[in-house]
Parts: C-alpha cells; structure tokens; sequence
C-alpha cells in the first residue's frame, strides 16, 4: 500500500466541473485518487474549505478521505487572493501530517499546490509529484497572460519537483520548450475516461430524455464559460451554419469562471439576440457526469475551441461517448483527435473554417464510421492505467535521491 498526499488548494476535488474555478483539475484529482484508493493505496486529498458547512474529513470511499483545511475566509477566493493564504494552509496539511503520518509523496495539482508541495517537500523530505494543468507561459503564448510571478513560480518547482506529470507528448515538449524542463524528470501519464458513464448509446432516447428535437443536427460545448475556452467562437459557428442554411442547433454547458467569466455570459447573451438565434442556442447549467454523458450522447459534435489545452478530457469523454469531435489544433487535442478519423482540428479562428469541419464531419459520420472510431480510440485511456503509472513513479522515486534547489 502506498500513501498519497493529493493536494488541489484552489478548488475541492469534489466541486462540480463548469463551476467557478472548477474544471478539468477537479475531475483528474479526484478520479486519480479514487483509482488508486480502489487499487488498494491511502489517498488524501487536501483543499481549502470555502464553505463552513462541510465537515473537516470526509471519506468520499474507503481508501479515498479529502481534508478541508481552514485557509482564509469561508468563501471561494480569487486564484491570486489564495497566495495571502498560502502558508496558512501548508502549516494545516503540515499538521494533518502530522496526525495521519507523512505520505509517501505528494502529488500537486496546479501552480499554486505545487507551492504548497514545493515547502512540504524541503520540510519533510517527502517526494514530490506535479500535475500543472496549465502554464503560465503556455497560456501567454497562445492567449494571454495572467502574471509574471507565478511563470517565476512555476520554474522554481520545474527545478525542484522530483516529477513532473505531462499527459501526453505535445504537453512534455511544451515543458522543455517554456521551461527547460530536466527530460528525465518528465514523465507521460495520459489522463483516464470513466466508462461507467461515458460510453456509446443510442442519440435518439438520449435526446428524448433532455427534450431535445431528433431532427435537428446538435452541437454541444461543454466548459467554464471564460475567454481562453472559446465559447464564443463556437457561438459563431453556430452563426456561421445558420446563415449557410444549416438546421442546427447548440448547447451550452458550463458557468462563468474567472474575472472575465460574468462580462464573457452577457456577450454569448447578447450576440444570441442579434443574430437571431435565440430559439437555436440553449444555455444549460454544469453537469453531472451522469447527466453530461447523456448530452454528450445526444450530439452530433462536440466543439472544443480553446485556445490552449494541455490534454481535453471533454473531446475524450465526447469520443468515449461516440460522438466526433472538432476542436482547436493546439496542445493534448492535437494527440486526441484525428483529422477524418474521429474528428477534425481546426487551425485558424474564422467561424466560417470551423462551419466547414463542422458540416464535413456531419457527411463523413453519416454511415457513423467516425462515431466508432471516436468510441475504439478512447477506449485506451483509462484511469485505473493512470493511477498505476502514478503509483509505480512514486516508488521509483521514494528510491532515488531527492532533487533539491
């Protein structure tokens, strides 16, 4: 049995993807833990209680236990309001450790974790292990940036991480071309997709269990509502369609997320309005996994139009799901979807270009060759494989000597 330390200080594991600052961070952190807890190890995942309603420990399933450790005030923060808070939550995972024993290694996910893990690591001689996520000079390269200081940050913890996880080869390249990442030090693990809910199913009953028309053709966004994720432009593309006669209709799921998540809403709203597309576009709340499997299920395509992406577990669960997917040619989609096969990349931001892929993926999955292809590709990635190359690193490294700054 191996003890894990999952710490995730921006936003509980167990939070609901598409809220807030909740998204695909939320999903791998907990799906990673409650892979290993169900392959026998100890994991426990630490966060910062936002909310004085939840109690100090809960034990999501046995093997799996998340700890709120009190940081600051009883309310979600800003991801740079959290660094006033920084120490004050080390020093509480510091002292669940010392209640629970000290893990076996720690395994940070995002910038402002692997601090976290960065000064418990010196302090106790514990290993560490770091999921970015996202990279301050990725975002800044493909979008914009949000502050010099966390690029700093994250370098300093490529210098002294033990391991840094890349979840595919395009993310591993990026580390060395941004950060000068140590190639020994780098290791692939894939993300998973859990089948129990995204797996092939009939659209028909899908789509009469949202209410949705069968005959109209269905795109389907799914993501935090936010600048970097590209809403509007698969709002635009849906425009795009429209306007060349196609009967087409979009979903929206996701919520507002970040500083620009309220102002990026009223532009979707108001844009509905002045295209005259308010009977085509349906804006839905975030999902459950159960419930987003059935949307996904219901689709014709599933549009993923981020800017940057360092893996895209929306375009594996929609391909899990059989449904093709177009998305931006940039970071871990690159590795996900294959142009003709079970999708398309799309390597411009012309809304037109995007209406293009959109209706040749339409007619190449007429005989629903792309939609089984989307559902065979996917079946490689699972999360028990990805809890067992994190579990076999960590031992490999607990027998190596520790990296140190």
């Amino acid at each position: 049995m191996t003890r894990l330390a999952e710490i995730l200080f921006h936003t509980d594991p167990q939070s609901q993807p598409g809220t807030s600052s909740a998204g695909g961070a939320n999903v791998y952190t907990r799906e990673i833990a409650t892979a290993a807890a169900r392959q026998g190890h100890d994991v426990h995942a630490f966060t910062r209680r936002d909310n004085p309603y939840v109690a100090d420990t809960v034990q999501v399933e046995p093997g799996y236990t998340v700890h709120y450790v009190q940081a600051g005030p009883l309310r979600p923060l800003d991801r740079f309001e959290l660094l006033d808070y920084l120490d004050e939550f080390t020093r509480g995972v510091a002292a669940v450790f010392d209640t629970i024993g000290n893990p076996e290694a720690i395994h940070a996910n995002y910038w402002l974790s692997a601090m976290v893990g960065h000064t418990l690591k010196h302090e106790r001689n514990i290993p560490l292990v770091v999921t970015f996520h996202t990279l301050e000079r990725v975002k800044a390269d493909h979008f914009e940036g949000e502050s010099a200081m966390r690029a700093l940050e994250e370098q300093a913890i490529f210098s002294c991480a033990d391991a840094v996880l890349a979840s595919c080869d395009v993310e591993a390249e990026q580390f060395a071309t941004y950060y000068d990442a140590d190639p020994a030090r780098v290791h692939i693990v894939p993300l998973g997709v859990e089948r129990a809910f995204f797996s092939p199913g009939d659209r028909t009953a899908a789509r009469q269990a949202l209410g949705l028309t069968e005959s109209t053709d269905v795109l389907l966004y799914v993501g935090r509502l936010q600048a970097l994720k590209g809403v509007e432009l698969a709002l635009e593309t849906l425009i795009a369609l429209r306007a060349q006669g196609s009967d087409t209709s979009l979903a929206i799921i996701g919520g507002p997320s970040g500083p620009d998540g309220p102002a990026t809403l009223s532009r979707l709203h108001a844009r509905v309005a002045e295209a005259g597309v308010i009977d085509r576009v349906l804006f839905v709340a975030p999902q459950s996994h159960v419930a987003l499997s059935t949307w996904m299920r219901a689709a014709n395509v599933t549009l993923v139009p981020s800017r940057s992406e360092s893996f895209g577990l929306v375009a594996l669960e929609s391909s899990s799901c059989g449904t093709p997917v177009v998305a931006s040619a940039v970071g871990g989609l690159l590795t996900l979807v294959q142009d003709g096969v079970n999708g398309a990349l799309v390597t411009t931001r012309d809304p037109v270009q995007w209406a293009d892929a959109v209706n040749a993926v339409l007619r190449a999955d007429e005989t629903h060759e792309l939609s089984n292809n989307a559902a065979l590709l996917a079946q490689r990635y699972t999360w028990s494989s990805a809890a067992r190359a994190l579990v076999s690193l960590v031992q490999v490294i607990r027998a190596s000597t520790l990296v140190r700054c």
